[in-house]
């Protein structure tokens, strides 16, 4: 009766060795992801910190990735569709916008197409010019270079 005793307290004594060894590598687990935890909250505020552009658009390119890869639903999509009409519209207004506002600020300063047409041809005329005024230039002094010579 004893041993049978004996056995069964050996049993429940390698039990609770058991039950403390697992808590103890739960609670070394549980620090460890802590202090990971912790260290990886530290370094997205230094990210965050240093390069908050890099961030927002990695944001945008996980929310994309995660747009591709997950599937809309009827419902989404029946919410959704006017809010992108009207996205894309505002989109087009104000590329239009910019466009013309641009084109006007470029017309006022003089730099429109008309303008640099003009431009060439007088550039062109000038070269023609100063081609001409050299070529006489030339002739003139070869002229005299002969009489002289």
């Amino acid at each position: 009766m004893t041993d049978h005793h004996d056995t069964h307290a050996e049993h429940h004594g390698r039990i609770r060795d058991g039950i403390d060894t697992a808590a103890d590598k739960a609670s070394s687990a549980y620090d460890a992801a802590r202090h990971k935890a912790s260290e990886a909250a530290q370094a997205t505020v230094q990210t965050l910190e240093t390069n908050p552009l890099g961030v927002v658009v990695g944001g945008m390119a996980l929310g994309a990735l995660v747009a591709l890869v997950v599937p809309r639903g009827q419902r989404e999509k029946d919410l959704l569709a006017p809010v992108g009409r009207k996205v894309a519209a505002a989109a087009v207004a104000g590329l239009a916008a910019a466009k013309e506002a641009g084109r006007a600020e470029l017309d006022q300063l003089g730099l429109n197409k008309g303008a640099a047409k003009d431009q060439a041809k007088s550039l062109l005329q000038g070269v023609v010019k100063a081609a001409t005024s050299a070529g006489t230039a030339a002739a003139q002094a070869g002229k005299e270079q002969v009489k002289g010579g």
